[in-house]
């Protein structure tokens, strides 16, 4: 090997280090800058409550209860008390420790956008989602964020903007059009629900852009790590498969028989049943979710009139698994509703393979049950939860 040769080998390989390390100093002065930005406690917060069908919900009876949520109430949905996060209190009403851990300024204090004011925490739910968050020395304005914002709604999962406004201490949602002016923007994708996981693309498409309209705008946006959301979304989204179930009972005629709709309709509505636009009845909670629905077996719909002689092959009752609170309940309250329908009609309950359902058979469908909220519970997904109706949307 020449000379020539070896000190073009040389310097090839300086050009090679002083790239590597030019690329190292310029990462860890991106760092620096978003270390210092988002100095501020914004703790990863598990979001209170809170596809292709699987399965069905849990019931109260169909007698025309709907479940009483005792684990505690927020404009009618059920919540899990241990997770709720409650924004911090003003510096006057604060109690000494919370003082200490959250310090407000004065109320004669003019309030600044400066990234070391302590914030309150963000409405940012670890399990299931995915976080960018936006800011800059002299806010964020709202009005920038418009077409991010409308981009975003093509990324194919569920993003939410969630702002706190300038000199406020609770966070809201985004709208631009309201041209809002913000201390800390924060986006999140979900990571999985009922169409499966959130993909590498999506989520780096999401900070991309999210990165390249901060810097046009002079701010600074910082991703969370995308190979841990992946790995949670995989996660997540193998739970959700396993307890995403949908429990379907059937009301059918007697032999070659036929069941009168009139009576069957009669039972719903006294039941406190209401007809959908879809044709379908369905037993809501004080939330206005389904409990569990009825359809016509016939794949018919039910119309706002049944005369009295029109008759079907029988009636199917579904129970979507995750989504109901109080399972259990629910799941025996859909029972009895199916087995007063087939005494009134003169049908028998069977289940999806036309067997007729025994004490035992229905046993056995509660165990069955019991185990999926206990994997619910355990994953902190309860049933019912905001949570859960997110994932199985």
């Amino acid at each position: 090997m020449s000379d020539l040769q070896v000190g073009l080998l040389v310097i090839g390989a300086a050009i090679v280090i002083a790239v590597l390390l030019y690329n190292w100093i310029q990462e860890r002065r991106f760092r620096r800058q978003a270390d210092a930005a988002f100095q501020t406690p914004m703790a990863d917060v598990l979001m209170q409550p809170d596809v292709v069908p699987r399965e069905m919900h849990k019931r109260v009876e169909p007698a025309l209860r709907e479940p009483v949520f005792t684990t505690g109430m927020a404009g009618g949905e059920a919540i899990e008390p241990h997770l709720q996060v409650e924004p911090v209190p003003p510096a006057d009403e604060a109690s000494p420790d919370v003082a200490q851990d959250h310090p407000v300024p004065p109320a004669s204090a003019p309030r600044a956008a400066a990234f070391s004011d302590v914030l309150p925490l963000s409405p940012y739910d670890e399990l299931i989602e995915y976080r960018v968050r936006i800011g800059g020395s002299d806010g964020v304005s709202g009005s920038g964020l418009d077409e991010a914002f409308n981009h975003a709604r093509t990324l194919g999962k569920t993003v939410r903007w969630t702002g706190l406004p300038a000199g406020e201490r609770q966070w809201e949602d985004v709208q631009p059009w309201r041209g809002v002016h913000y201390q800390q923007v924060v986006v999140t994708v979900q990571l999985a629900d009922r169409n499966g996981a959130v993909e590498e693309e999506q989520l780096t498409a999401l900070c991309g852009m999210l990165q390249a309209m901060a810097q046009s705008q002079g701010l600074i946006a910082a991703c969370d790590d995308v190979d841990d959301a992946l790995e949670r979304a995989q996660a997540i989204d193998r739970f959700c498969v396993d307890v995403d179930v949908l429990i379907g009972l059937n009301v059918v005629a007697r032999g070659e028989g036929v069941v009168n709709l009139a009576r069957i309709v009669h039972e719903a509505e006294s039941s406190g049943m209401v007809l959908g636009a879809d044709g379908v009845f369905q037993l809501l909670d004080s939330r206005g979710e389904p409990l569990y629905a009825l359809c016509n077996y016939d794949a018919e719909p039910f119309g706002a009139e049944v005369a009295d002689g029109q008759a079907s092959q029988g009636i199917t009752l579904q129970f979507d698994v995750p989504r109901v609170p109080d399972g259990l309940k629910v799941f025996d309250g859909m029972v009895a509703f199916g087995r007063r329908v087939a005494s009134e009609v003169g049908g028998v309950l069977v289940d999806d393979n036309l067997r007729p359902l025994t004490d035992a058979g229905i046993e056995k469908i509660r165990g069955q049950l019991m185990q999926i909220y206990e994997r619910m519970e355990a994953r902190g997904v309860p049933s019912g939860s905001r949570r859960s109706l997110r994932l199985f949307s």
